[in-house]
């Protein structure tokens, strides 16, 4: 903990300077803290000719939670959940192809290809048997794999996933419906704080200079997610067949705000699952493990627990 603090101390120090003269510096030095103090440590494979950037961290001998992100994401969506966990279970968070800084290849990225790229990874670090979660895309990958692996998982557990038809059109497929561009996708700089609202009801709070750099990160990004969310439309794989399929116990949790994917979704889930448990979270939107991490955290160690 000393060293954690010291860490934290010399970032704060220079914090102030580094706004101005390195935003990309003070992310590095942030993302470093956020380790720090989820206990986990950035790393690397090469599974079928693809670079998988992954985080790891806990006890080796304890059980494995295989953390997996959302559209337009990557692993450190899940640094602030983490630490409530690490204590106890061996946790690995990946950057799916595609995102983060795993490999981006000229590919098919609908959900099938990615879950099983997914079990590839969780083969090539032999995770024999394995705790899965996922949020938004992550959840849509997650629920497939648990009902097409059934063999290697222990529980999943589902934070607004995609994947479901709701009762209910949230305002984003109300929006795309329309014919009116995705809002996960930045075009323009500006438009930054539009997506921070659109996610998440509390905005987690941002410096102007590092909402800048974040944004021009995203404005790079454009034609890329532009790309892999028409083949997530295009190869579109319902859930609904799958989910019977699913035998382990499954954590249905959703922010009642959700603007992307309708918390009315739930509907449609439980009746198909064997062994649900739903959680709905009060004043929170599509990404509650980074909008809320330690009652977010609060209800899926509950959801262990009751295993």
């Amino acid at each position: 903990m000393k060293k954690i603090a010291l860490g934290i101390a010399l970032l704060l120090a220079g914090a102030a300077g580094a706004l101005y003269l390195s935003p990309a510096a003070l992310v590095a030095g942030v993302r470093f803290v956020e380790r720090q103090l989820a206990g986990v440590s950035p790393k690397a494979i090469t599974v079928d000719g693809l670079a998988i950037h992954y985080y790891e961290g806990g006890p080796a001998d304890g059980e494995t939670l295989l953390m997996i992100h959302g559209f337009g994401a990557d692993r450190d969506n899940w640094l602030r959940f983490s630490r409530h966990l690490t204590h106890r279970y061996r946790v690995i968070a990946l950057d799916l192809p595609g995102f983060g800084e795993s490999s981006k290849p000229d590919a098919s990225y609908d959900v099938v290809s990615q879950m099983e790229r997914v079990r590839a990874f969780a083969n090539a670090l032999q995770l024999d048997k394995l705790h899965l979660i996922g949020n938004s895309m992550g959840g849509h990958i997650a629920a497939l794999y648990a009902a097409r692996h059934p063999e290697q998982v222990l529980s999943v557990a589902l934070l607004d996933n995609a994947g479901v038809t709701a009762p209910q059109k949230s305002e984003m497929i109300q929006r795309l419906e329309r014919g009116e561009p995705n809002p996960l996708v930045v075009r323009r700089a500006e438009d930054f704080d539009a997506l921070m609202n659109f996610v998440f009801v509390t905005p987690p709070p941002l410096p102007e200079s590092l909402k800048r750099y974040f944004a021009e990160r995203s404005v790079a990004n454009q034609e890329n997610y532009d790309r892999i969310f028409a083949q997530l439309r295009g190869h579109y794989v319902p859930l609904e067949p799958e989910l019977p399929n699913i035998q382990v116990p499954t954590l249905v949790l959703w922010g009642e705000q959700d603007r992307a994917l309708h918390v009315s979704s739930i509907e449609v889930m439980q009746p198909l699952l064997k062994k649900p448990t739903v959680v709905v979270m009060k004043d929170c939107g599509h990404a509650p493990m980074i909008e809320r991490p330690e009652e977010t955290a609060q209800h899926y160690q509950a959801f262990l627990d009751s295993l």
